[in-house]
């Protein structure tokens, strides 16, 4: 993928885990581990960034 389609998953991926929180702080979330999901797409993302701009990738 290229930087700024990381970007942009990692925008997308950001606004779903914040309307993930907001729904389980209001006890309408069923699938509480999609929260662990999410982050750890999250880092993911973070983490192939962080190697492609040292150019490990």
């Amino acid at each position: 993928m290229s930087p700024n389609e990381l970007q942009s998953e990692l925008v997308d991926a950001k606004k779903e885990l914040f309307n993930l929180r907001l729904q389980n702080a209001t006890s309408q979330l069923d699938n509480t581990a999609r929260i662990k999901e999410v982050r750890r797409n999250i880092a993911r993302i973070r983490t192939v960034m962080t190697r492609k701009e040292r150019g490990l990738a």
